[in-house]
């Protein structure tokens, strides 16, 4: 499959998942934000009707008081003048006390009149309790009014009211209030009030027809209102949930077919490499094979001698070329056998570097060790740990700079666990893009549609697990002046 065809498939489905989400998403939020209307109403209803019943048990609490000293007038001389005011609105010519039961006459007018003194009857009580009214209603205004909010509000019976009128507009969740004076002071807050929730918090007047400098505001709030509003949608929650997961696994494998597709290259690149590699000695070898069999070439000692060495020459570098391959293989199953010994980390370095020096110098260059290190006593496996140190110092000069001589810097030291080892050249250097790469295997460091130096791009693939075999680390950074290579390994405890 192209890659183009790939980014496409994934552009579509990834719209399509984003889509879904975006519905899922909105649709959540759509359902608490209904949710919230719902209960800002009921909140709102729940209080402007605590709020009317405050005022209607005040006017009720007027009336009874208002009763109890119209009895008491009956029974006390001293209330005459104030009952007689009633009387005054009434008319002065009628009794003042309620009607009497109607008396059925048995004439032939009794009917007729028993009818006209009921009318009577109920026109003088209408008369009375609308005047009794008018003057509670009158002793309201002017008086209660006058009265603190502290005095006129009983707050267990509006705590009670409240409560109720809540449960009957749907409401059941716990909550906390607080009563202000107009001006802001604190007249009142519940016992166990806090201010969690406190975003959640609705408000009304009490006694919203008073003057305004004598209402009162009730503010109240609502600490699990948050869990209240997200539980209606808490089966939505997984749908949610699987919808990213989908979209994360969508991603991972649109990644891992995108890796695939690049170790498919690169493995492709690798037996092309490889081809070539194993094309020389082959060649060799056969071409070898050839003169000596010619019936038609004379052959001497010499020649034959000559022969001999280019096929064990030739043999040794395929051999090397199969087992490098197949150690990558062993490694990479967990199968490789170290035969570990004690060894002196300045010293292998050193003897490694003598191997090189007639090469670099051959540059123009040269190799300048500082190996410091106090303690560089390691315990590893001689054959492996060399092999993989000698490639770094192979690719130090096989990727040196084509203007300027090789020049290898080897430094060494150490701390109380780890002995350090860095080794760096002046060579083309490594890209930041390549440089994270470069100890994954077969992957070589692109130069275009050409690799002018010969290789698997196993070497430091190869390092890099000897280290790691070993306990160890490495790391690389490079710019334009060149590569450096840093390894930490265990030092040795006797």
């Amino acid at each position: 499959m192209k890659k183009s065809t790939i980014w496409i498939l994934a552009t579509v489905i990834t719209a399509v998942f984003i889509a879904l989400l975006t519905v899922q998403v909105k649709y959540i939020k759509d359902i608490v934000t209904i949710k919230k209307r719902q209960f800002d109403a009921s909140v709102q209803t729940a209080l402007y009707q605590t709020s009317r019943n405050l005022e209607l048990n005040e006017a009720l609490r007027y009336l009874e008081a208002d009763i109890k000293r119209q009895s008491s007038a009956n029974d006390s001389v001293a209330s005459s003048t104030y009952f007689k005011t009633f009387r005054q609105k009434i008319q002065e010519n009628r009794p003042a006390n309620t009607p009497k039961a109607l008396i059925v006459r048995h004439d032939k007018n009794s009917i007729a009149d028993a009818t006209k003194q009921m009318q009577e009857a109920v026109k003088n009580r209408y008369v009375y309790q609308k005047a009794l009214l008018d003057e509670v209603i009158y002793k309201l205004i002017y008086t209660a009014s006058e009265k603190p909010l502290n005095e006129r509000i009983n707050f267990k019976l509006f705590d009670q009211d409240l409560r109720t009128e809540l449960q009957n507009n749907g409401v059941n969740l716990d909550y906390h209030f607080i009563i202000t004076s107009q001006d802001g002071r604190e007249v009142y807050r519940c016992p166990d009030f806090t201010t969690d929730g406190m975003n959640y918090s609705y408000s009304d007047v009490l006694f919203r027809n008073d003057p305004i400098n004598k209402v009162g505001l009730v503010t109240i709030h609502f600490p699990e209102m948050s869990q209240y509003l997200y539980s209606s949608i808490r089966f939505l929650i997984p749908a949610l949930i699987f919808t990213i997961i989908l979209i994360l696994i969508f991603f991972i494998t649109v990644a891992l077919i995108f890796k695939q597709k690049k170790n498919s290259q690169i493995k492709n690149d690798f037996i092309n490499n490889m081809t070539h590699e194993l094309k020389t000695p082959i060649s060799s070898i056969s071409l070898a094979g050839q003169m000596l069999t010619d019936t038609n070439v004379t052959k001497t000692p010499a020649m034959i001698k000559n022969l001999g060495g280019v096929v064990t020459e030739e043999a040794k570098r395929l051999r090397y070329l199969v087992e490098k391959v197949l150690q990558m293989s062993l490694f990479e199953k967990q199968k490789a056998t170290f035969k570990k010994s004690e060894l002196n980390l300045n010293e292998l370095v050193e003897s490694i570097a003598s191997t090189f020096l007639l090469r670099v110098e051959h540059t123009g260059g040269e190799i300048v060790p500082e190996l410091e290190a106090d303690k560089a006593d390691i315990y590893v496996d001689e054959t492996h740990f060399s092999n993989a140190i000698f490639n770094i110092f192979d690719n130090a000069i096989k990727y040196k700079h084509p203007d300027r001589p090789c020049h290898i810097e080897v430094k060494s030291w150490n701390d109380d666990k780890f002995v350090y080892l860095v080794i760096s050249d002046n060579g083309i250097g490594i890209k930041r893009e390549n440089l994270k790469k470069i100890f994954e295997q077969f992957y070589r460091v692109p130069t275009g549609n050409v690799h002018n130096v010969k290789g698997f791009g196993l070497g430091l693939a190869y390092v890099k697990t000897i280290i790691e075999l070993h306990s160890g680390t490495i790391t690389a950074d490079s710019n334009k002046r060149g590569t450096s290579f840093k390894i930490a390994i265990p030092l040795y405890e006797k």
